[in-house]
């Protein structure tokens, strides 16, 4: 069992909000996930916390005043009186206004931020949001579902601490607004592995598109055709991540883990299998770099949810079964009822390993370029983003309660405690007779 110290963010009403009948994004995913996080007993291999909700303020380190205001004063009743600005912040098909809009983005941005947070004061190796990761949010405008980008917000804390951060993207769209944020300098790297071409969204990744001014060569993009299965996808991740490491040499990574590059998604054109999306999260985790994990997109319920549970199990290094326990969705998972379900993939892998060897070829040309591991002048690191609760927290306890629930989340079963089921007692084969 690795020694590592995992935080685990989730507020239970992130998953209650919906963006609208036949919207692809559905953040009800994010409850599915925690029930099965739960009934796998992956909690008690963490520590689990009811995370920090952003202020406007915390999203203005990033976002236009105006646009804010606008996210926290819209909703579906009074939206004839924005309709002005409606255009002018993109909001509308792909990100529409719903009920209690500013209060999800708040959850999710503000899990992102604690998370960026509990890193840099050292508290955990590897801090889990998977409300977060919505990575094509624009500094004046919502874009691809996403209205407030969590990532960027959280890389700036990390900013404040590490010298280098590291921004890597599985997700099937290119994460153009984190890439955007970050273009012109040399202390963030974003690296994107994304499907390119054919008018697929959002239309940027080019692997020419390398940064400009102090960041030139410090974005890396790594454009993908259809079709992608899992021992292609890792013959380039593996050297690409590799050689970022090698040059880069982060301090912190982000890793935004996009679950609709997986087989049968809804919206994406990959042939990913859970595990060999998970190989990704794996290799990265083995960096042994400070890691906050994210989500991002996946639009096809189950195997999302499959996809992050798999995930959590990898970033708290426990193994667990293929089969699912019993949770109150367990019928959204039929009819194989597993956590690895057999890939029977719709279309042809149009990616030839030529292809993919010359993108890696061109993604080293370009790292050599760079100035191995910028550094960073001597400074002020400015105060932490979002107010430290949890002394107050600890005030407000209910004294005639033994463990409270927040007491009971953070704690982490020691692997050696107890056997569950039916070995519980004897700590021996339950075939023997021995006392």
């Amino acid at each position: 069992m690795s020694n590592k110290k995992v935080f685990y963010f989730y507020n239970p009403d992130v998953g209650n909000f919906h963006y609208g009948p036949g919207h692809p994004m559905k953040p009800h995913r994010l409850s599915v996930i925690h029930s099965l996080v739960l009934n796998y007993g992956l909690n008690k291999k963490m520590q689990v916390y009811r995370p920090y909700r952003a202020s406007a303020h915390d999203m203005c380190r990033f976002h236009a005043d105006d646009y804010i205001e606008f996210l926290q004063r819209v909703t579906p009743q009074n939206i004839q009186g924005y309709t002005k600005y409606l255009t002018n912040f993109n909001v509308g098909d792909d990100c529409p206004v719903f009920e209690g809009l500013f209060d999800f983005c708040s959850m999710y941005t503000g899990a992102s931020l604690e998370g960026a947070t509990k890193l840099n004061h050292k508290c955990c190796d590897i801090a889990i949001n998977w409300s977060g990761g919505l990575h094509h949010a624009k500094k004046f405008e919502a874009s691809g579902f996403c209205y407030v980008n969590d990532i960027v917000i959280a890389i700036l804390e990390l900013l404040k601490y590490y010298s280098r951060v590291l921004y890597i993207d599985i997700d099937v769209h290119h994460g153009d607004g984190v890439q955007e944020a970050f273009y012109l300098t040399d202390r963030v790297m974003t690296v994107s592995f994304h499907k390119y071409g054919s008018y697929f969204f959002p239309g940027t990744g080019d692997m020419y598109e390398i940064g400009a001014d102090s960041g030139r060569y410090y974005s890396v993009n790594v454009p993908l055709k259809e079709g992608i299965d899992d021992l292609s996808y890792y013959q380039v991740f593996k050297p690409v991540i590799q050689y970022v490491m090698d040059f880069f040499r982060p301090t912190a990574i982000v890793l935004q883990c996009g679950a609709d590059s997986l087989d049968g998604d809804r919206l994406g054109r990959f042939s990913l299998s859970t595990r060999g999306h998970g190989d990704c999260v794996k290799l990265v985790r083995d960096f042994n770099v400070p890691l906050l994990a994210v989500g991002g997109g996946g639009y096809t319920l189950r195997n999302v949810a499959r996809c992050w549970t798999y995930e959590t199990s990898l970033l708290v290094d426990e193994v667990i079964s293929n089969e699912l326990p019993y949770t109150e969705y367990l019928e959204y998972f039929a009819p194989d009822f597993t956590l690895h379900p057999e890939v029977v993939s719709r279309q042809e892998n149009a990616n030839t390993k030529q292809y993919l060897d010359s993108i890696v070829r061109h993604v080293y040309d370009n790292l050599k370029m760079i100035q191995h591991s910028p550094s960073v002048q001597m400074q002020d690191v400015p105060g932490d983003m979002m107010p430290t609760e949890e002394a107050a927290m600890m005030d407000d306890l209910d004294p005639d309660v033994r463990v409270s629930q927040m007491e009971e989340d953070r704690r982490v079963e020691p692997t050696n405690e107890f056997y569950n089921g039916d070995k519980d007692q004897d700590r021996g084969s339950s075939d023997n007779n021995e006392i």
